[in-house]
C-alpha cells in the first residue's frame, strides 16, 4: 500500500518496526535500514540494478532478511516542487513492489544527495570512494529525515 503521507504511513505501521529506506538510481538501489524503534538509519548497501524482476528479487532477500516492516522510498521532487520524469520512474517502482503488502512512504528526497557529496567531500573521500557509497548514504539520509519526521 503506498500512503499518501507520513501520517498514514505512521497509522500501518503504529508499534514501528524496521524499515528499510531506497534511493533509486539509474545503475544502482541504495538501501538503508533503520531499527524497530526508528531512532537511526545505516547505509546497507546497494543492489545493481539490471532487470526488474532482478532488482525486485535482490530487494525481497533483503527485506526478509531483515524483517523489514516498511519502505520509504526516496521521491526526486524539482526544487520548485513540480515532479520530473524521474518522479514518474520512481511511481512506478513504487506500484510494482506494491504486492510485496508492505507499507510505502514516497519521501522527498531533493536534497539528499547533495547533503550527502558534501559530508563525503568535508570526510576528503576520494571521487572513487564518493561514488561508490553515495546512493547507500543517500538511503541512509532518506531514511533519517523520514524516521524523524514519523517519530515527532
Amino acid at each position: 500500500m503506498i500512503t499518501p503521507d507520513a501520517a498514514a504511513f505512521r497509522e500501518v505501521l503504529p508499534d514501528g518496526g524496521r524499515l528499510i529506506g531506497l534511493d533509486l538510481g539509474t545503475k544502482t538501489i541504495g538501501t538503508a535500514l533503520c531499527d524497530a524503534g526508528w531512532s537511526f538509519a545505516s547505509p546497507a548497501g546497494t543492489i545493481k540494478r539490471t532487470k526488474f524482476t532482478q532488482d525486485k528479487a535482490a530487494l525481497v532477500a533483503q527485506i526478509k532478511a531483515q524483517q523489514v516492516a516498511g519502505i520509504v522510498l526516496g521521491l526526486p521532487i524539482n526544487l520548485d516542487g513540480s515532479e520530473s520524469p524521474r518522479s514518474q520512474s520512481t511511481r512506478a517502482f513504487a506500484r510494482n513492489i506494491d504486492d510485496l503488502g508492505l507499507p510505502i512512504l514516497l519521501w522527498d528526497e531533493r536534497w539528499s544527495t547533495l547533503a550527502v557529496e558534501r559530508f563525503m567531500i568535508e570526510a576528503d573521500l576520494s571521487r572513487a570512494k564518493r561514488a561508490e557509497r553515495v546512493d547507500t548514504l543517500a538511503a541512509a539520509h532518506i531514511l533519517q529525515a523520514a524516521i524523524d519526521a514519523l517519530v515527532h
